[in-house]
């Protein structure tokens, strides 16, 4: 496994770095969808409604103090702190999910992940252990990769590309992309057809090809 900083390389295919050897294809390519990402990762509606409870509370408490005037001129303020607040939150997983490139090829898993600083991380198929779908209601899922040798990655440079949860060992992930069954699916072919692919090995000179 590999990771590249987009600063010193030059894509040739979005979210693929240096281009793909000669028999390699991209199989698969998406995104985070930005509004699953803020329910899953940012817990948007969890604070939206924590914020409302307490527009509520100071609105009632102004009413019962000097009744509709004065709920107003204490609500509206605290109304427009939790638009504002949702706004940035769902802002902030909107530019994750859109500098996030996930690709599947016939050899490998690649994500292209990170709005401020650009990361790009390779998996070839031989170093993922297991695979798991996380699917939610209406088609979206998060499908995590356990990697086989125990590399150690970056919590807080993979988040929120990962999976909830394992910080003591991080596994990366395509979180809150869209028909995640299908592409759960099309990556346990492509990784199965790989590794079943047989290996040619040069013999010596008069003796047989020998395939393993």
């Amino acid at each position: 496994m590999s990771d590249h900083n987009k600063d010193f390389d030059f894509e040739l295919m979005p979210g693929v770095p240096a281009g793909l050897p000669k028999g390699e294809e991209i199989l698969w390519q998406g995104k985070a969808q930005a509004m699953a990402l803020a329910r899953e990762a940012y817990k948007i509606n969890w604070i939206a409604g924590y914020m409302l409870i307490v527009v509520l509370w100071r609105a009632g408490g102004a009413y019962a103090d000097g009744g509709t005037a004065l709920m107003l001129a204490t609500g509206l303020p605290y109304l427009v702190l939790a638009v504002a607040a949702y706004g940035v939150i769902y802002l902030l997983a909107w530019a994750q999910a859109r500098a996030s490139i996930y690709t599947i090829t016939s050899a490998r898993v690649i994500m292209r992940i990170g709005a401020a600083l650009p990361v790009t991380y390779t998996i070839p198929f031989v170093r993922i252990a297991t695979a798991r779908l996380d699917l939610k209601p209406g088609g979206t899922g998060t499908i995590a990769i356990e990697i086989t040798d125990g590399v150690r990655l970056s919590y807080a440079v993979l988040w929120p590309h990962l999976r909830p949860g394992f910080a003591r060992v991080t596994q990366p992930a395509f979180r809150c992309i869209p028909d995640a069954q299908n592409v759960a699916r099309l990556l346990a072919d492509a990784a199965q057809a790989k590794l079943n692919e047989p290996v040619v090995t040069v013999a010596p000179s008069g003796a047989m090809l020998a395939a393993e």
